[in-house]
This record gives structure tokens, C-alpha cells and sequence, in this order.
């Protein structure tokens, strides 16, 4: 026969048929009670009332229709079905004891987890922290998806996320960690033409290089739009790169994120723009308690904040 025990667990029952009603904290119960020899000690035992253990029993005796115990002023004593029952309620310990080490194998850090963020993010903000992750968590896979414009957690794209951008919709539970700053930069050679150019210097003569239209969505991009008030940039790309790659060629400005400017040898023209953007880590509601992906939730929110100074600039 076969039924659940308290996890849900199937658990076959040799020779008998678990009764209705019957749960495995009554069995537990019943099983200490026959080790022990008395409520008191049994009670200690499973760390319960004595008067919670009494009803356990009293509660099982009632679900198989039978006595379990002769009580005496000694203690409780096993009677003859009682007896007969204990190879098979060790049976049903065995069973649920294996569930559970089952569970807390698969709970282990193994697996995959697959993590959603921006190209740049990755390559410059993740990457260079994972050698750390992996050496603690060396059977867990992390699954890094940098196509965020495929990637959609309310589709189950990814399991969670870094975004700068707060999720409308879908089951997920997200957090403000920090702020990515935005500046505006440019190559020194173009910093030097600016300065010695009366013209140049107040963004209407100056050249740009901006997003393609199918990024128009992005801050950014719409800053720029703004700024150049119909007039053509000087490049549009589809990527952080080449910007950052035009923007050293001295093609113009490129409004980027400081943390990746920095590091480019770049000019910071201005920082006041108001495109700041809030970074948002974004998990799957249903498996926010997993501990695989609370450890990589856990591990992105240290990034975050010791980088914090260099992300917002």
C-alpha cells in the first residue's frame, strides 16, 4: 500500500494499509514512546509537551482502532499489536528519513540557475566577481543570459535578473540595489576641438553618437533625442562597445555609463543629465526561496553594494 506522509512523500507500508487519518508525527510518536518507556522521555526526545505526545498517541491508536500501550504507573508498555506494528512503523521512519536527506540533496548547491542582465553588466560588473561565486559553489551552474531583449522572467526566460528597468508585470519580487550613473564623454582629442571651437561646447553644434532606432526606447537615447532636436548623429550603434569604441575614435559624444567610460580612457563632459538609472534584481516569485537562486541573489546584491561608488559614478 502506499500514501504521503507529511512532505507528501509516497510511502509504501508493507503488509498493511496506513489508515485514514494516520500522519508521521503520530508514528514518530509512537516509535519513541516504545524506545523510551515513558511519555516523560519520549517527550524530551522529540522535543514536545507531554501532553502533545499523549494525544499522538491516543490519536493513532483511534486511526488503526487499536491499543498500542498498556499504560502502567512504571511507564507504557508494548502490547501484543503494538509490537507486531514496530517493524513496520520503522519501515515508514526508514522511508521518510530518506525523503527527507533526498531533499536536502537536491536543496544542495548543484543545478543551474539562469541569470538575465545587460551585456555590459556581465563582462564588466559579474564576471570578474564569479571566479569567488564558483569556487564556493563549484556544482552550481550559472546560466548567463546577456540577450535581454529575448529574456523575459514572466516567460521563464531566466530565473532572475539585473535590470535598470522596474518590471511592469508577471510573478516576481524585485529589489532596488543601487543606481547605475550615466555621463556624457567623449575622446580628449574631440575634448580639445570643443575647447578650442567657440561653436562647439553647447551640445546644439555638437556631433553625437547614439542608439539605433530600435533602442530609441532607451534613457539615453531619448536624452540625446532631445538634445539634437531633429539633427542627425554622427553614429547610431546597437551596442555599449561600439560606442564606447566610437566615442575614443573621436567621432563625438556617447552618454554612457560611468563605470564602463572609466575605464576607457574617456572624457566625463557632463554627469548632470537626470538618465541615472535605479538597478533592480528581479526573481521569480515562486522561487525566491530556492537556495540556489538565493545564493546568486545573495552573491549579486554584494557586487552591487561594493561596487556602488563605481556604478553610480
Amino acid at each position: 500500500m502506499e500514501n504521503t506522509d507529511k512532505f507528501g512523500k509516497r510511502i509504501s507500508i508493507i503488509g498493511n494499509e496506513m489508515p485514514r487519518g494516520m500522519v508521521w508525527d503520530d508514528t514518530r510518536a509512537f516509535l519513541a514512546v516504545a524506545r523510551c518507556g515513558t511519555l516523560s522521555a519520549a517527550a524530551q526526545n522529540l522535543n514536545v509537551g507531554i501532553a502533545t505526545l499523549s494525544r499522538r498517541i491516543e490519536r493513532l491508536e483511534s486511526a488503526l482502532k487499536l491499543p498500542l500501550f498498556v499504560r502502567q504507573q512504571s511507564g507504557y508498555e508494548l502490547t501484543e499489536d503494538g509490537a507486531e506494528l514496530i517493524e513496520k512503523a520503522e519501515a515508514l521512519e526508514a522511508a521518510a528519513h530518506a525523503f527527507a536527506v533526498g531533499a536536502d540533496t537536491q536543496a544542495q548547491m548543484s543545478g543551474h540557475v539562469r541569470l538575465a542582465t545587460a551585456e555590459n553588466v556581465a563582462t564588466e560588473l559579474i564576471l570578474p566577481e564569479l571566479p569567488a561565486f564558483r569556487a564556493q559553489y563549484p556544482d552550481l551552474l550559472v546560466e548567463l543570459v546577456t540577450d535581454i531583449s529575448t529574456a523575459n522572467l514572466h516567460r521563464r526566460d531566466a530565473d532572475l535578473a539585473l535590470r535598470m528597468v522596474r518590471p511592469e508585470r508577471g510573478n516576481v519580487t524585485l529589489r532596488a540595489l543601487g543606481t547605475l550613473g550615466y555621463g556624457l564623454y567623449c575622446s580628449t582629442s574631440y575634448e580639445l576641438r570643443r575647447e578650442s571651437n567657440p561653436d562647439l561646447g553647447y551640445y546644439d553644434t555638437d556631433d553625437f553618437i547614439t542608439w539605433g532606432e530600435m533602442y530609441s526606447h532607451l534613457p539615453a537615447a531619448q536624452w540625446i533625442e532631445r538634445i539634437l532636436r531633429g539633427r542627425r548623429p554622427a553614429l547610431t550603434t546597437t551596442s555599449l562597445a561600439t560606442q564606447v569604441a566610437a566615442a575614443k575614435a573621436g567621432l563625438g559624444l556617447a552618454l554612457l555609463p560611468h563605470f564602463i567610460a572609466r575605464n576607457s580612457g574617456l572624457v566625463c563632459v557632463d554627469t548632470d543629465l537626470g538618465v541615472d538609472q535605479p538597478i533592480y534584481l528581479v526573481i521569480q516569485t515562486d522561487l525566491a526561496k530556492s537556495r540556489r537562486i538565493r545564493a546568486l541573489a545573495d552573491f549579486l546584491i554584494d557586487v552591487v553594494a561594493r561596487n556602488s561608488e563605481r556604478l553610480g559614478g
